[in-house]
C-alpha cells in the first residue's frame, strides 16, 4: 500500500537531472539590476527632487510630500520598462511573513480607453485592511482601517516570475488610530533612539564631529531541502514544516562529512539561481556550503544597515522557497523539521557605526586603550544582563522551542561570550588596575611553506547565544523562520537605554573634576559589578553551568515560549520601549497577544495533524502488518513450524497505545476554559506537547517493527539523503 508510491518516488528523483538556468552574468552587470536605486533615481528625476529625496534617505530628513508626484511617474515609467503592469505595497504583519495586495497601474478613461497611472498619493499610501491581520486587539472586525505608508529609506525593486513583473514598494502598516501593526515601524523607531542615544555619548568621548549612528546586520540563513515528491506525501512537512513522525536513521551527521562537503550538483544549480535573483535584488550574499545535518545548507550575506537588512532577509526567505519549487525541492525553514538532527537558526549579526568614527564595537589592536569601544561594549553588556528575558522573548516561537536549549543551538539562558582578551580586560577594569591586554600571537603551522598569521583575540564559542565575534555581537539564539527585526528591535533597544545610563553617569563623574578616561573605567567598572554576571566563556551546553547561571547568578532559564513570552508584559521592558519611543504599552501589550496565539495555535495545527496521521496513515498500515503476521502464522502452524510472536506482540501493543493516546490528545485538545493567556500556553507546553510526543514515540518505534514495503510515509532516509 506504501510502498509503491515511496519507491516510484526514489526512481522519480534518482533519476532526474538539474534544470538549466540562465547563462552565468558578470556581478556587475547583474548587480540591483531590478532596484530603483538612488543611482537610477538620479538619471530619470530633476535634481532638486534627487537631492531632496537623498537628503531624506541618507540624513534622515522629513519627506517632502511634493516630490511624491514626481517620483511615482519616474518609478512607474523604470518598473513598466522592465514589463510590470501592476503594483504592490510591500510590508511585513507580526507573522513572520511578508504581505503585498498586487494592484494594476490600469486606468480605464470615459471613452473606454485605457491609460497607465500611478500618483504619488498612490505611492505614499494604502489601505490594507487592518482587523485581517494579527493586531493583539487593536482592531476589532468592525475596526478594519488600516494604513500602509512608503518607507522611502527602503528602494522599490521588481520581481519577476516567469509569468510577469510587479514593482514592490516597502511600506510599513499602521492601524487607523496610529499604532503600529508591523516590524518595520518599530525598527526604525529602535534605530532612531539608538541614534539619538550613541551620538549623545560620542560627543561627551571628545568628538565635535559626529555623524548618524546606524546598527548592522548581517543574517546568516540555515535551511533544508527536500525533494517534493517526498514532501508532497507528508501532510505533516506541508501543514507545519516539520516531521512530527519520522524514525532516526542509522546515519545521521554523526560522521561528520556533511558539513562544509561538496554540494550536490542539483543543489548547487538550486544556490546559483537563487543567488542570481539576489544580485538582481541587491542583496548581497556572500556565502554558501552545506550545513552540519544531512540535507542542510547555509546562505549568508555580507552585512547591510539594519532596515535594508530586514527587508532583504524576508525577500531571501521568498526567493528560496520559490526557487526551491522551481527546482523540484521544497525548502524548508522550520527551526526543526527533523528530530534527532541539527535544527537551523538564524544567527544574527549586529554591530552600530557611523560615517566619522566607524564601527564602534570594534576593538581595533589595542582594546584596552579603545574608550570608544569599551564604552559601547560595556553598554551591550548591561542591556543583555538587565533585559536578558527580552532578548529570550523575541525569539520565542513554539517552532524555536524544539532547538534551544538542546546540544546544537544555544541555551536558553542568555549570557554574553566576549573572548578571553576582553574578558581579561573588563576583570581589570572592573579590579581597577587595567594594565594592557593579552597578546593575540602568532597561528604558526611548523611548516615553512605555509604563512603565518596573527591570531583573533579570542575563540569562537557555539554555545554562546550573544557572542562577541572580533568587531560585532553575533546573537545565535534566532530562529530560521524568524523575522530578524524582532531581534534587532531588541538590541537596538537596550543599547540606547544603556548608552543613556552611561551618558547620565559621564555627565557625573565629569562634573565630579575626573578626567575622561578615568570616568569611562569608573562607570565601566560599576556595569561590570552589577552586570558582569552576564559574561560567561565556558560551555553553555553543560549541565554545570545551568546550575550556576540560575543558582550563583541569578540568571533566567526560560526553556519555552510559554516561560519567556510573559517579559513581555513585565513592567520594566514596558517602560524601556515607552521612554525610548520604540512601541507604546499598546503596541507591546499587542505583540504579547499575537505571539502567545501563534504559539498556541502553531502546537493545535501539529496536535490535531498527529492524531489525524496516526488514524489514517499509520494505524491502518500497523493493522495491515499484524493482519499479514496473523496470516502468516497460520501457515506456520499448518506447516508444523513454530512462530515467533515477539514481533506481532510488540506492533499490536504499540498499535494499542498510538489508538490510546491520540484519544487522550483528542481529549485534552477540547479543553477550553483558562483562567489567562499565559494559563493557555503553559497547557500547550506541559500538557499538549508531551501527549505529542508519546505517540511520535510509540509511531516511532512501529516504524521500525513495521515491513518496509507498508510503511506510508517518506522515510528520513530517503529524505535527508536523496536530492
Amino acid at each position: 500500500m506504501g510502498y509503491e508510491p515511496r519507491t516510484q518516488a526514489i526512481y522519480q528523483i534518482t533519476g532526474r537531472d538539474p534544470i538549466s538556468v540562465k547563462p552565468a552574468e558578470t556581478l556587475e552587470s547583474m548587480w540591483a539590476t531590478d532596484v530603483f536605486s538612488l543611482n537610477k533615481m538620479q538619471a530619470c528625476l530633476p535634481k532638486a527632487v534627487y537631492k531632496s529625496l537623498k537628503s531624506t534617505i541618507r540624513s534622515d530628513a522629513k519627506l517632502d510630500p511634493s516630490v511624491a508626484d514626481i517620483v511615482a511617474a519616474a518609478m512607474k515609467d523604470w518598473a513598466m520598462s522592465k514589463g510590470a503592469l501592476y503594483y504592490a505595497h510591500v510590508f511585513y504583519p507580526l507573522t513572520n511573513a511578508t504581505a503585498e495586495k498586487h494592484d494594476g497601474f490600469i486606468s480605464v478613461q470615459s471613452d473606454g480607453t485605457v491609460i497607465s497611472e500611478f500618483s504619488g498619493k498612490t505611492l505614499i499610501k494604502g489601505e490594507p485592511d487592518g482587523s485581517s491581520f494579527p493586531n493583539g486587539g487593536i482592531r476589532s472586525t468592525f475596526e478594519a482601517r488600516g494604513y500602509t505608508a512608503w518607507d522611502v529609506t527602503s528602494p522599490a525593486y521588481v520581481m519577476e516570475t516567469d509569468n510577469g513583473v510587479t514593482l514592490c514598494i516597502p511600506t510599513v502598516f499602521v492601524s487607523w488610530t496610529g499604532e503600529a501593526l508591523d516590524k518595520k515601524i518599530p525598527l526604525l523607531r529602535s534605530i532612531e533612539a539608538m541614534d539619538k542615544s550613541a551620538r549623545k555619548v560620542l560627543k561627551q568621548l571628545g568628538y565635535s564631529d559626529v555623524a548618524p549612528v546606524s546598527s548592522s546586520c548581517g543574517a546568516e540563513q540555515e535551511y533544508f531541502l527536500v525533494d517534493a515528491t517526498f514532501a508532497n506525501s507528508r501532510p505533516d512537512l506541508l501543514l507545519t514544516g516539520r516531521t512530527l513522525f519520522g524514525k532516526t536513521p542509522a546515519k545521521g551527521q554523526q560522521f561528520d562529512d556533511h558539513y562544509f562537503g561538496a554540494i550536490p550538483e542539483r543543489v548547487q544549480v538550486f544556490m546559483q539561481e537563487v543567488e542570481r535573483k539576489m544580485y538582481r535584488l541587491g542583496i548581497p550574499a556572500k556565502t554558501r556550503h552545506n550545513e552540519v545535518a544531512p540535507g542542510q545548507f547555509e546562505l549568508a550575506p555580507y552585512f547591510e544597515s539594519a532596515d535594508a537588512a530586514a527587508d532583504h532577509q524576508q525577500l531571501t526567505m521568498t526567493i528560496l522557497r520559490n526557487t526551491a519549487k522551481k527546482h523540484g525541492f521544497v525548502c524548508l525553514l522550520h527551526e526543526k523539521p527533523f528530530a534527532g538532527i541539527n535544527g537551523s537558526g538564524k544567527h544574527v549579526n549586529w554591530s552600530v557605526s557611523n560615517s566619522t568614527q566607524g564601527n564602534l564595537l570594534d576593538p581595533g589592536d589595542e582594546p584596552h586603550k579603545n574608550i570608544q569601544f569599551l564604552t559601547f561594549c560595556a553598554a551591550v553588556i548591561r542591556g543583555v544582563h538587565k533585559f536578558g528575558p527580552l532578548l529570550r522573548a523575541v525569539v520565542a516561537t513554539a517552532s524555536n522551542d524544539h532547538r534551544l536549549g538542546a546540544n546544537e543551538a544555544p541555551p536558553a539562558i542568555i549570557s554574553v561570550y566576549l573572548g578571553t582578551q576582553l574578558e581579561d580586560v573588563f576583570e581589570q577594569i572592573q579590579k581597577g588596575e587595567l594594565s594592557g591586554c593579552k597578546p593575540n600571537g602568532i597561528m604558526d603551522f611548523g611548516v615553512p611553506t605555509l604563512p603565518s598569521f596573527i591570531k583573533d583575540s579570542g575563540d569562537r564559542n557555539r554555545t554562546s547565544p550573544f557572542a562577541f565575534t572580533g568587531n560585532r555581537f553575533e546573537f545565535r539564539a534566532v530562529g530560521s523562520n524568524q523575522s530578524v527585526a524582532g531581534p534587532l528591535i531588541a538590541m537596538n533597544t537596550i543599547l540606547a537605554d544603556s548608552l543613556d545610563w552611561i551618558s547620565n553617569k559621564l555627565e557625573a563623574e565629569l562634573s565630579a573634576g575626573n578626567e575622561l578616561e578615568t570616568a569611562v573605567c569608573n562607570v565601566i567598572k560599576e556595569i561590570m559589578d552589577d552586570h558582569g554576571a552576564v559574561v560567561f566563556g565556558g560551555d553553555g551546553y553543560s549541565a554545570e553551568w545551568h546550575k550556576m547561571a540560575v543558582e550563583e547568578r541569578g540568571l533566567l532559564n526560560l526553556p519555552t515560549t510559554a516561560d519567556a513570552l510573559p517579559y513581555l508584559k513585565d513592567k520594566s521592558i514596558e517602560e524601556l520601549f515607552e521612554k525610548t519611543g520604540v512601541l507604546s504599552p499598546t503596541e507591546l501589550e499587542s505583540r504579547f497577544e499575537v505571539y502567545a496565539e501563534q504559539y498556541i495555535l502553531s502546537i493545535e495545527v501539529e496536535a490535531k495533524l498527529v492524531v489525524d496521521m496516526a488514524k489514517t496513515m499509520i494505524y491502518p498500515a500497523a493493522i495491515k502488518y499484524v493482519t499479514d503476521l496473523s496470516s502468516a502464522m497460520v501457515g506456520f502452524k499448518e506447516l508444523g513450524l513454530d512462530f515467533n510472536l515477539k514481533i506481532a506482540k510488540k506492533a499490536g501493543e504499540l498499535t494499542n497505545k498510538i489508538v490510546d493516546l491520540s484519544s487522550s490528545l483528542e481529549s485534552a485538545l477540547e479543553k477550553e476554559n483558562f483562567d489567562s493567556t499565559e494559563d493557555h500556553m503553559q497547557y500547550f507546553a506541559k500538557t499538549i506537547r508531551p501527549l505529542m510526543d508519546e505517540i511520535r514515540e510509540c509511531a516511532d518505534a512501529l516504524e521500525g517493527e513495521l515491513a518496509d514495503e507498508l510503511w506510508p510515509l517518506p522515510k528520513y532516509q530517503e529524505m535527508l539523503f536523496i536530492k
